[in-house]
């Protein structure tokens, strides 16, 4: 069985375990001796069972158990055996007619105790999560031995010490409490050395407030790049811009970006409300040949919570990547802000807002950013796809319907896939074989053809197909019948294309980690590293903004409250991104690209896999490593930007980078 499917029957047994000891004890009350036994051995059953699912699932690691082996099942077996020693006798003496009343306090309290501490194992699992922590066990073991204390009393006319020992549980739970708001640490060494600086980012300026509709902003405009104001001693991130000029050889390819409200007709005709660039859903791309300069000026005509513009997958310099309130303020209405950055990442890219950017990248901020060689042949079929759920429509480019291009046969096609949502998806190519040549704009070694597979795209990914137009057509569909492309034939009869009814839900699902060839890397899984970092995904109470919440968390904690990531320029970094929760997690780390170590503690088979952003399935461990080569202050986050909002997004910063920037970071 997978981790995933273990993860979902201890919570399944958790569920009957608690079903089965409170129905034990709710049948003692009711004077059934003879239910009650019965379900006490199905109770006894279940807990080992559930025991025997924590042992399966502990090899995959601790961070899957960790909550179970130090809290839950100890507290489960320990009241298992009171029960065992207390009831269970004076069961089956009832049972037998020997005498003693099942509903004696001595049978109910321990039945029902036992269910209380069954309880706590799915609650725990699901309202705290990973780690469970002082604070958890302290208000858990409150909670159960002050329900305990109620059922007692209301059984029994008589409970010995019950004032001193309701006191100690109160005190017990209260002090758990409190320690549930003593702050996390400011900042993860990784296990490397301690900077003595001034991380003025990822503290004061974002608990400050957190909200998707609200931020902060203090003024804005091109002139907040070139502040100088900064915390402390060290560089600000303002300082780390874009060259001025492009590499030998290359142009300077100017833009302007102005993001407004508008209405769009999609290509059914249908009108949608939309926020935009330059009024188009998707923006205008951008694009450029290797050395070109960059240069993007944006400008808000009316998106009130204000703009940026982040550079999905690119590795620009920290003081253009667009995060509002840690690389510069978000963009109001009437204001403006220049990018500049040179070409030097060939390959298939997109740029999002990243101010309230689950709303507002659904509304439609996004756009293309393709760079392409600059000795490249501009003969071929190059279509950008980016995929998105528009006003609950899925939509390839501005199509919300099936739509066709004609291509004449034998022309070299390219199919840039973006996946700009935030969840994956799914798309299949029919009619001809054709290789994946990139993945998130690098290159792939020795890419294999491939023919009737799957591809699943996580949020924020993108892949690059490439093949020979087929004098019979092509066919390309999205989520099997969603949506789709059809290249037909240009000039002249053709052979019937493929079908679009044609079934594909047996086809196999390509896996990255095995496609392509083998070879060298600049480090890997045996190198040296400098730091190492965990990130644990999961879901559960936790502050946020000063506040209680239920949050999608890393390591326990929800932004602004994660420990920032540090690291100083040169360190080769290992990270391990473990997802022990119900839902897939799409990781996105800024400004840098990460090698594939392992997924499961497998390492790749295939061609070196280099990655911006990569699904982790719920029970999976991915391990990646970087080196710490582009200075700055960096968003590590999920790309399922809802998760992002509700927690799930913590900074990495380089040692001696400080931002002068106070507003909270609005999604």
């Amino acid at each position: 069985m997978t981790v995933a499917g273990l993860i979902a029957l201890d919570l399944v047994a958790g569920v009957a375990v608690t079903v089965a000891w409170l129905g034990s004890g709710a049948a003692a009350a009711a004077r059934r001796a003879g239910l009650a036994l019965a379900l006490f051995g199905v109770a006894v059953a279940a807990s080992l069972a559930r025991v025997g699912v924590a042992l399966a699932l502990a090899p995959a690691g601790w961070w899957f158990v960790q909550e179970k082996f130090t809290l839950t099942l100890p507290l489960l077996v320990a009241t298992l055996l009171a029960a065992s020693v207390l009831a269970a006798p004076r069961l089956v003496t009832a049972v037998r007619g020997r005498g003693g009343s099942p509903a004696d306090a001595a049978v109910v309290v321990p039945l029902l105790g036992a269910g209380y501490a069954a309880v706590a194992g799915p609650a725990v699992t699901l309202l705290v999560g990973y780690p469970a922590t002082w604070s958890t066990g302290l208000v858990t073991v409150a909670l159960v031995v002050g329900a305990v204390l109620v059922t007692w009393r209301a059984v029994s006319a008589s409970v010995p010490g019950l004032r001193v020992t309701a006191a100690v549980a109160l005190a017990t739970g209260l002090a758990g409490a409190g320690l549930a708001f003593v702050p996390a640490e400011a900042t993860d060494t990784g296990g490397g050395p301690q900077a003595a600086m001034e991380l003025h980012a990822t503290r004061a300026h974002a608990a400050k407030a957190h909200s998707t509709e609200a931020h902060s902003a203090m003024g804005t405009g091109a002139s907040s790049a070139s502040g100088s104001g900064h915390a402390g001693g060290g560089q600000p991130v303002t300082a780390l811009r874009g060259p001025s000029t492009p590499a030998a050889g290359g142009e300077v390819r100017r833009f302007t970006l102005t993001a407004r409200t508008a209405t769009v007709t999609l290509s059914s005709g249908r009108e949608v409300a939309a926020w935009t660039f330059d009024g188009r859903v998707p923006g205008p791309p951008v694009t450029a040949s290797e050395g070109d300069l960059i240069e993007v000026r944006l400008r808000n005509a009316d998106i009130t919570s204000g703009v940026t513009l982040h550079w999905h997958g690119y590795d620009v310099p920290s003081g253009e990547d667009g995060v509002p309130g840690l690389t510069q303020d978000a963009v109001l209405p009437g204001q403006e802000f220049l990018y500049r950055f040179r070409a030097n990442q060939v390959g298939t890219y997109w740029y999002h807002t990243h101010e309230v950017s689950d709303r507002g990248v659904k509304m439609g901020l996004y756009g293309m950013l393709v760079v392409t060689p600059r000795e490249t042949s501009k003969e071929g079929a190059d279509l950008t796809l980016p995929v998105h759920t528009f006003a609950g429509k899925l939509t390839l480019g501005d199509h919300d319907q099936p739509f066709e291009r004609p291509v004449a046969p034998g022309t070299p096609v390219r199919l840039r896939l973006v996946n700009t949502d935030n969840t994956p998806h799914q798309f299949t190519l029919s009619g001809t074989p054709y290789k994946v040549a990139a993945i998130d704009g690098r290159g792939l070694n020795g890419p294999g053809e491939l023919s009737r597979t799957t591809l699943r795209l996580p949020a924020g990914g993108r892949y690059d197909l490439v093949f020979p137009m087929p004098s019979a057509g092509a066919l390309l569909r999205a989520d099997d019948r969603a949506n789709s492309l059809r290249l037909t034939p240009d000039g002249g009869a053709a052979p019937p294309g493929p079908s679009a009814t044609e079934d594909t839900s047996g086809w196999p699902e390509f896996d990255p980690l095995s496609y392509g060839t083998p070879a060298a890397t600049p480090f890997g899984a045996g190198s040296r590293f400098d730091r190492r970092f965990t990130l644990v995904l999961d879901q559960g109470l936790a502050i946020m903004g000063g506040r209680p919440a239920y949050a999608h968390t890393v390591n326990g904690h929800a932004f602004p409250s994660i420990p920032t990531q540090l690291v100083r320029e040169g360190d080769l970094v290992r990270v391990t991104v473990v997802n022990r929760g119900r839902e897939t997690h799409p990781w996105h780390l800024h400004g840098h690209t990460v090698l594939v170590l392992s997924r499961d503690g497998h390492a790749p088979t295939g061609g070196p896999l280099l990655l911006d952003t990569f699904d982790v399935r719920p029970g999976e461990v991915w391990e990646v490593a970087f080196r710490a080569s582009n200075p700055g202050m960096w968003m590590n986050h999920c790309h399922n930007l809802s998760h992002a909002d509700q927690g799930m997004a913590l900074h990495l910063a380089y040692e001696g980078v400080t931002t002068p920037f106070h507003g909270a970071h609005g999604g």
